[in-house]
């Protein structure tokens, strides 16, 4: 089974956004039972809150699930439990090798450094902007997706 986890600040946006898509993926390519997929936070700001209406309001717009979540903050066995680690700006990745205490096994990525882009998934937080939320996040995926798929997973 491979396992992944997407990272942003609060966990109630932008990888709450990124677990629901990417599990949608999942699911409609038949591969549900190959990976499990979950998301985190740096902070312990939104502990315990679900995904924020703007995240769920897109979701639903492109009709994609919602996974149902409350937010958690990474923990450090987290490296141990994922195969993949993907944050979605360089504060996260930061905070993510913070918490975890390094990156020995390079797990940890930027989630648009898949598609060869060095720059942060918009942050709706700020934006409000969930559109270009969910386009960057589109190109960050189907990215990752194919980089999964050339090495064979």
């Amino acid at each position: 089974m491979i396992k992944v986890l997407f990272v942003c600040h609060g966990n109630i946006c932008r990888s709450t956004m990124a677990q629901s898509m990417f599990q949608d993926m999942v699911n409609k390519k038949g591969l549900k039972d190959k990976f499990f997929i979950d998301s985190a936070a740096t902070s312990r700001e939104e502990i315990g809150n679900g995904p924020h209406y703007g995240t769920v309001h897109k979701l639903r717009e492109v009709g994609i699930p919602v996974i149902p979540h409350r937010a958690r903050q990474m923990t450090r066995s987290d490296y141990d439990d994922y195969d993949y680690l993907i944050g979605m700006d360089s504060y996260n990745v930061s905070n993510m090798s913070r918490i975890v205490g390094g990156d020995p096994d390079k797990k940890i990525f930027q989630m648009l450094e898949f598609a060869g882009l060095n720059r942060s998934i918009a942050d709706p937080w700020y934006t409000d902007n969930f559109d270009e939320t969910y386009d960057d996040l589109r190109i960050g995926l189907d990215a990752f997706w194919k980089w999964l798929s050339e090495r064979g997973i």
